[in-house]
Formats: structure tokens, sequence, C-alpha cells
């Protein structure tokens, strides 16, 4: 299982969506690709933008689908970080259906 803390990599205020996108090219993808689940752990993390969100998990959902959020767990997450990622995987699943 690969385990990937949030705000080492984006700070206490996940924002920037370049980070995201590094995380989900180089960590989640590949993680994905080798059958491994991933645990994105948002401990200490306060707020994130839906950008960051969008950049972080939307492309995953497009290549393979709702099925993903099988093997990647969200953890640690506030009610504002858990509301964000909620509006993301809703908009990523109603343009996919």
């Amino acid at each position: 299982m690969k385990r990937i803390e949030i705000r080492v990599h984006a700070g206490a205020f996940a924002e920037n969506k370049d980070i995201a996108r590094d995380l989900r090219l180089k960590e989640l993808i590949p993680s994905l690709e080798k059958n491994e689940d991933i645990v994105l752990d948002f401990e200490g993390v306060e707020a994130a933008t839906q950008s960051f969100i969008h950049a972080l998990i939307s492309d995953l959902l497009r290549k393979y689908g709702g099925d993903v959020l099988d093997r990647v767990e969200f953890k640690s997450c506030n009610d504002t970080v858990k509301k964000i990622i909620t509006i993301v995987v809703d908009y990523m699943q109603e343009g996919t259906a």
C-alpha cells in the first residue's frame, strides 16, 4: 500500500495544483499501475482548493472509472476537505455517466 502525506507535499493549505499534478503523475498513477492501493493522508491539512483536489484525482476517475475509489483511501480529512473531495468526485462521476 502506498501512503502519501499530503501536508508534507502541499502544506496545511493544499492549493498548488502543480504539486497535485506531480503527485498524480509520479505517485498515484504508478502505484495504481502496480495494483497498489493508495492512502492519501490529509492529517494536518486544514483546507484544500477544488483545483488541487481536481488535479490530484480527476484524471484517475477519468482513466480508471469510479471503481478507482475502492483503491484510494482519503484519510484524516476534516469536514472542509471532505466536502471538496465529494464535490470533485460527484462532478467527475456526473461527467462520465
